[in-house]
């Protein structure tokens, strides 16, 4: 083999070591504990146009709230306001007095998981509106944020962004992100404060909340490993079970 070709096949196999070695959004270190970095993802860039399948919870565990986290079956929630993705202000009670809402709590579009979950209920939309049930999206992204994932995935349902995270405190599902995570995150290209605007380092716990036209939780659940959620065959299941034709 001559001095050229030897060249030439060594600098492809240099190429494709470099490659392989390269870690990609999927393959980044993620933690299921509060203490441990929450991450999923290269870039912010990249985040947003990926997304992963959760894991599917077992059977007993679902429509269970963690401890010390969300509002429980039966309770009334509170009138709080989100932002639409034009920025004009929305009231949950003006959205759940028109159907029963499924309101979904995520951690922000660059999380994958995330991403996979919001995914799955646009595939599953239909299924949705036939039990006359509409999706509710909302996290601490801003509205530029928050259109972004609805761009990518086509969205048919409602996003709203809790920038100040006065609805996730309301019902009680907040993960206070560290310094230390914080500054691991942002090493990931992760930036909470570009996401939300805001320098408060909080973010929802995952978590769904059935609610009828009366305002009151129907089916709750919440988990603060955010690679475990409910599937869409076990939310509709829960959907059925709760008999919302006469709310």
């Amino acid at each position: 083999m001559s001095a050229v070709r030897i060249a030439v096949a060594l600098a492809a196999l240099a190429g494709a070591l470099v490659g392989c070695s390269k870690p990609s959004a999927d393959t980044l270190p993620t933690a299921a504990s509060s203490t441990a970095p929450a991450l999923a993802a290269a870039s912010s860039t990249q985040v947003a146009q990926t997304f992963k399948e959760p894991s599917t919870p077992a059977a007993d565990r679902v429509g269970v709230l963690a401890p010390n986290t969300g509002i429980p079956t039966g309770t009334r929630v509170p009138d709080v306001h989100g932002v639409d993705l034009d920025g004009k202000d929305v009231a949950l009670s003006s959205l759940y007095v028109k159907g029963p809402i499924l309101l979904v709590f995520y951690r922000g579009g660059w999380c994958p998981f995330c991403n996979g979950e919001i995914h799955a209920m646009t595939a599953a939309f239909a299924e949705y509106q036939r039990r006359g049930v509409t999706p509710v999206a909302v996290s601490v992204d801003k509205p530029e944020a928050g259109a972004k994932i609805k761009a990518t995935y086509a969205i048919p349902f409602p996003v709203l962004s809790d920038s100040d995270a006065t609805v996730i405190e309301a019902f009680h599902v907040v993960k206070k992100v560290g310094d230390d995570e914080l500054a691991k995150m942002k090493g990931f290209g992760v930036d909470l404060e570009s996401y939300s605007g805001k320098t408060h380092h909080e973010m929802a716990i995952p978590a769904l909340f059935l609610i009828d036209r009366t305002g009151t939780v129907r089916w709750a659940h919440s988990d603060p490993d955010f690679r475990v959620r409910p599937s869409t065959a076990q939310i509709l299941s829960a959907i059925d079970a709760a008999h919302l034709g006469g709310t």
